[in-house]
C-alpha cells in the first residue's frame, strides 16, 4: 500500500465505536472518570466484583513503604479456586476451558469440572512430593494442558511457579533454576516443533548437572508428549502418569494472603544476569480478570477466546492461564507454528473453533501479510469481532491488514501495551468506547494513570516530541520486586527519575489528537547527531514501502554522528532485488516519511530475521552484524541458522 492510498484508506475510514458493539461491551465511559475520582475505590471495587476472596481486605493500598507495594492487605483467596472451582459450584462445569489443538492435529476439550479434577490431582502429587507453600517450582514445558494444570496446582499450594520458555537452552535454564531456588522441576520428555519431535528433559538434566555447584532440585515430574527417549535417574525423576494420574480428585484449596508471591518470571536485564520479576496473588489476578474483560470484551458465556502466546512469556500467564480462567472463559491453546502443516493453519482453527477474540502479535500479522492476503481468504473468518494486538508497537499498514483481512473491516483492534513488570495491560483502547488510531495504544485504561517525560523529568503534552514514558501510581499487577535483589528493583525501575515515578523503559509521543504513540525501549532509542530516534517508527517507515514485508532496525556505533542507523530488509515475494537502486530507494523513503536524519546508514536486504519461537526479533544480534563483531548467544533464536543465512545471503548498501 502506498503512502497515498494508506493515508486515504485512513480518512476514509470510521474508527469509532459502532453502537451495536458499545451497548454490549464490559468497558464503558463512564469507568475513566470513576477511576480519575477515587484511584483507590476503583481498585478496590474491581477485587471485590471479580475475585472471591475467603476473607475480605481491610487496606485496598499501602503504599508507605514506597516503592514496594501492597494491594487489598488483609485479604486472602486462592487463585486456583477463583480460576477453576468456584466456575464449578456456580453451575459452569460443563463450560470448555480448553480446547486444545496439538501440532499434529490431536485435540482434547477440557471442561472446568475436567480442570478442577486434574489441578486437584496434580496439586496432591506436589504435595507428595514434598512441595509445600513457598516452595519453588521450575515448570519448562510446551503449550499442552497440563502445563496450565501445573500452574495452577502451584497456585493452589501457594508454591511460586517459574515458568522458562521451552526454547531457553540448558544454561539459561540452570540460571534460572538457582536463582529461584527451585525444589522440583516440571517438565515434558520433549515438545512438537514443525512436525518433529525435539527434546526437553534433556535440556533439565544438563542444567541441574550444570557446573560444580550442586543443584536445588530434588525431583523432576515428566510428562510423557513425544515418546522421545529420555536418560532416567530412578532416585529423582518421576513419569506424570505413574504418579498424578492415580491421585485423589479432590483437594482443598488453602487461602492465602493478598500478597503471597504467585510466580517469578524471568527477563532479560543489562547486566546480563535475567531479573527474576515476581508477582503475588491478589492484586495480580484481580488487574488481569479485569483487563481481559474490558480490553478484550470477553463474555464468558458466548466468545471463544485465543491468546497466541506461549505460555512462558507473561503474556501467556496473564491472559492465557489466569486473566481468562478467572472470567471463566473458553479459550483456545495451540502446540504448533503458524505454519504448520500449513500457512493457514491459525485461520483453520479459528473456523473450526470459531475463534471470536483473537489476540496476537505485530511480527505473526507482518507474517501473514508477507504470506499473502489469499490464504486466510479461505476461510470463514466471520466469528471474529475483536482483534488484540501485543509485544511490540503495530505499525499502521500491519493493523489494516488485520482488520481488514481477519477483522472482516469492523474488528475493533486493541493495540496494547504493558510489560511482564506491569503484570496486566495498561495503556490500550477500549473496545466500544474507543475512537481507534492505528498504530497507537492510545491513552491508559481506566484505573492506569501514566505521563510522558523530557530529559530533566518534566511531564509535557507537545504533539510529536519524543520523550520517556513513565506510571504515576501504583496499580494492582504491579511487580513486587526482583526475586532476592530489592536494590537492583528500586535501580532498575525507580531511580531514572527519582522514586515518584516508574520509569517503563520505553519512549513514546503524543500525536496531535493526543493518543500515545509507543516507540520501543530507550535502548531502541537511536541518538544520531543529538537527534533522538525511534527504531520503532523507522520499521514502520520502512515497511509502508510497498517492496518491504518485514524491517528491523537497530543503531550501531558511528564516529561520526554517535549511532547511525542501519536497516535489515526482507522483500515481499513479488519484490525484486535490483540491489543498490532499491537500497537507495528504501533510504531515500525513509528520509521522505520522517526526515533527512532518519535516513539509514545502511540498508540489508535479508532473506530472513531472527526471531525467538514467540516471534520477537532478536535486535542485539542484528546490532552485531551492524557493528561488525561476532553474533552473540543464538540459543533462544526459534532457528539459529538465521544468522548464517543473514551473514551469507544479505545484499548491503550504505551512505556515500
Amino acid at each position: 500500500m502506498s503512502d497515498d492510498s494508506l493515508s486515504s484508506h485512513l480518512h476514509e475510514m470510521d474508527l469509532s465505536p459502532q453502537p451495536g458493539f458499545t451497548e454490549q461491551a464490559n468497558g464503558t465511559a463512564a469507568m475513566y472518570d470513576e477511576a480519575a475520582a477515587d484511584h483507590e475505590g476503583f481498585w478496590a471495587r474491581q477485587a471485590r466484583e471479580r475475585i472471591d476472596w475467603s476473607t475480605d481486605f481491610e487496606q485496598t493500598l499501602d503504599w508507605t513503604e514506597a516503592p514496594f507495594a501492597k494491594w487489598f492487605v488483609g485479604g486472602e483467596l486462592n487463585v486456583a479456586y477463583n480460576c477453576v472451582d468456584r466456575h464449578v459450584e456456580n453451575g459452569n462445569g460443563d463450560r470448555v476451558a480448553i480446547h486444545f489443538e496439538g501440532e499434529g492435529g490431536d485435540t482434547r476439550t477440557v471442561t472446568y469440572a475436567d480442570l478442577q479434577r486434574e489441578v486437584a490431582k496434580a496439586a496432591n502429587a506436589l504435595e507428595s512430593l514434598g512441595v509445600e507453600k513457598g516452595d519453588r517450582v521450575a515448570v519448562y514445558m510446551p503449550m499442552i494442558p497440563e502445563t496450565v494444570v501445573t500452574m495452577l496446582a502451584c497456585a493452589r499450594i501457594g508454591a511460586p511457579h517459574s515458568v522458562i520458555f521451552g526454547g531457553f537452552s540448558a544454561e539459561a535454564l540452570h540460571t534460572r533454576i538457582a536463582d529461584a531456588d527451585a525444589k522440583l522441576v516440571v517438565t515434558t520428555d520433549g515438545q512438537f516443533r514443525r512436525g518433529k519431535p525435539a527434546p526437553l528433559k534433556a535440556a533439565v538434566d544438563a542444567a541441574i548437572h550444570h557446573g560444580d555447584d550442586a543443584s536445588p532440585v530434588e525431583k523432576v515430574l515428566v510428562v510423557k508428549r513425544t515418546d522421545t527417549e529420555v536418560e532416567w535417574d530412578d532416585e529423582r525423576d518421576v513419569w506424570w502418569h505413574d504418579l498424578v494420574d492415580g491421585q485423589p480428585t479432590t483437594h482443598d484449596a488453602q487461602p492465602m494472603d493478598s500478597e503471597h508471591p504467585l510466580f517469578i518470571l524471568y527477563t532479560s536485564g543489562t547486566t546480563g544476569k535475567p531479573k527474576g520479576i515476581f508477582h503475588t496473588s491478589g492484586g495480580y489476578l484481580t488487574q488481569a480478570a479485569y483487563t481481559n474483560a474490558v480490553v478484550h470484551d470477553v463474555h464468558p458465556e458466548s466468545d471463544v477466546y485465543w491468546c497466541t502466546a506461549d505460555v512462558g512469556w507473561v503474556t501467556g500467564h496473564t491472559y492465557i492461564v489466569y486473566g481468562p480462567l478467572a472470567n471463566g472463559a473458553t479459550q483456545v491453546m495451540y502446540e504448533g507454528t503458524p505454519d504448520t502443516p500449513h500457512q493457514g493453519r491459525w485461520w483453520e482453527i479459528i473456523e473450526k473453533y470459531k475463534v471470536s477474540v483473537l489476540y496476537t502479535a505485530p511480527t505473526a500479522i507482518r507474517t501473514f501479510m508477507k504470506w499473502g492476503a489469499d490464504i486466510p481468504a479461505t476461510f470463514d473468518l466471520s466469528s471474529i469481532r475483536v482483534l488484540g494486538s501485543v509485544g511490540e508497537p503495530i505499525n499502521p499498514e500491519a493493523w489494516l491488514w488485520y482488520r481488514k483481512h481477519i477483522g472482516g473491516d469492523a474488528a475493533p483492534i486493541v493495540d496494547t501495551w504493558w510489560q511482564t513488570e506491569t503484570g496486566g495491560i495498561m495503556i490500550s483502547p477500549l473496545p466500544g468506547v474507543t475512537t481507534l488510531e492505528p498504530g497507537s495504544a492510545q491513552r491508559p485504561i481506566p484505573g492506569i494513570a501514566a505521563e510522558i517525560l523530557d530529559d530533566d523529568g518534566a511531564p509535557f503534552t507537545e504533539a510529536e516530541k519524543v520523550g520517556y514514558l513513565v506510571l504515576t501510581k501504583p496499580w494492582p499487577a504491579m511487580l513486587r520486586g526482583i526475586w532476592g535483589d530489592p536494590e537492583r528493583y528500586k535501580e532498575t525501575y525507580w531511580s531514572r527519575f527519582g522514586p515518584k515515578y516508574y520509569f517503563a523503559g520505553d519512549g513514546a509521543k503524543y500525536d496531535e489528537k493526543g493518543n500515545i504513540w509507543l516507540l520501543g525501549r530507550v535502548d531502541d532509542v537511536m541518538n544520531v547527531s543529538g537527534h533522538r530516534l525511534s527504531t520503532a517508527e523507522i520499521e514502520s517507515a520502512l515497511v509502508s514501502h510497498p517492496s518491504v514485508a518485514e524491517a528491523a532496525v537497530v543503531g550501531a556505533s558511528d564516529e561520526t554522528t554517535g549511532q547511525a542507523v542501519c536497516a535489515f530488509v526482507i522483500l515481499r515475494g513479488d519484490a525484486t532485488d535490483h540491489g543498490e537502486d532499491t537500497v537507495q530507494e528504501l533510504r531515500n523513503h525513509v528520509a521522505k516519511e520522517i526526515g533527512p536524519i532518519a535516513k539509514p546508514r545502511q540498508v540489508m536486504i535479508v532473506p530472513e530475521l531472527p526471531k525467538t519461537r514467540s516471534g520477537k526479533i532478536m535486535r542485539r544480534l542484528l546490532k552485531d552484524v551492524a557493528e561488525n563483531r561476532e553474533v552473540g548467544d543464538v540459543t533462544t533464536l526459534a532457528d539459529s541458522s538465521v544468522m548464517s543465512l543473514i551473514k551469507d545471503g544479505m545484499s548491503t548498501g550504505s551512505a556515500d
